[in-house]
């Protein structure tokens, strides 16, 4: 049965929009030690059982006074890599241990003196890939004889696999925060309901013996 079309638009644009994302480049100046530690971290979110791979082209090279340190970690505490002395191409390749963002932190630091440079500064080019982008086609389709739609067709029948997958974990999600918002609701239902009747109970006692306090004074 063929999919309604505003459906299939919709894959679709999900599909380009994911495989057109591009590489983030930016620019990581170099702090003195006595400084201190300081990280610039870009966070991603990835299911458990996930293939990750972190691609990070470094401009400079080694000796030039800077010293630019990764760090790959995620937010439940595991770690999955700390490459040091970066320059160049550095890929790393990981599988997720559980269902959390993790960080690709860089920091850059200045051995010495400025040196050549009275502004050190290394650029950085970071690719992340996730899922299904993260395997090498090209070694599939020639292991398995894929024609080339066909292992196009593959690559699209994983990423939207991904898609349905993402898509049961936030209906999950939001099945589990509704379910702790109702019981939120009917916790401060019965507080409400247990409060004013402590209230009116007070009130009725307060009425109670006043009347008993005026009719012993004989003013009632």
């Amino acid at each position: 049965m063929a999919l309604p079309r505003g459906l299939l638009q919709y894959v679709c644009s999900i599909i380009l929009l994911v495989a057109s994302v591009n590489a983030l480049k930016f620019d990581l100046a170099a702090t003195p030690q006595r400084d201190g530690k300081k990280e610039r971290c870009i966070r991603n979110f990835v299911a458990r059982d996930t293939l990750v791979v972190v691609t990070a082209i470094v401009s400079g090279s080694k000796g030039d006074g800077q010293v630019v340190n990764m760090h790959i970690r995620d937010t439940v505490g595991n770690e999955y890599g700390r490459p040091r002395d970066v320059a160049g191409e550095q890929r790393t390749v990981f599988t997720s241990h559980a269902d959390a963002a993790f960080d690709v932190c860089f920091e850059n630091t200045l051995q010495g003196a400025l040196g050549r440079n009275n502004n050190p500064v290394r650029h950085v080019e970071l690719d992340i890939d996730i899922g299904a982008d993260a395997k090498d086609w090209s070694a599939i389709q020639a292991t398995e004889k894929l024609r080339p739609v066909e292992a196009d067709l593959r690559r699209y029948e994983e990423m939207i696999q991904e898609i349905v997958t993402e898509m049961d974990y936030l209906r999950a999600r939001e099945q589990k925060l509704r379910d702790t918002n109702e019981s939120t609701n009917t916790r401060v239902k019965w507080f409400g309901i247990g409060t004013t009747t402590l209230l009116v109970a007070l009130w009725a006692w307060q009425i109670m013996y006043l009347r008993a306090y005026f009719r012993s004074k004989h003013l009632i």
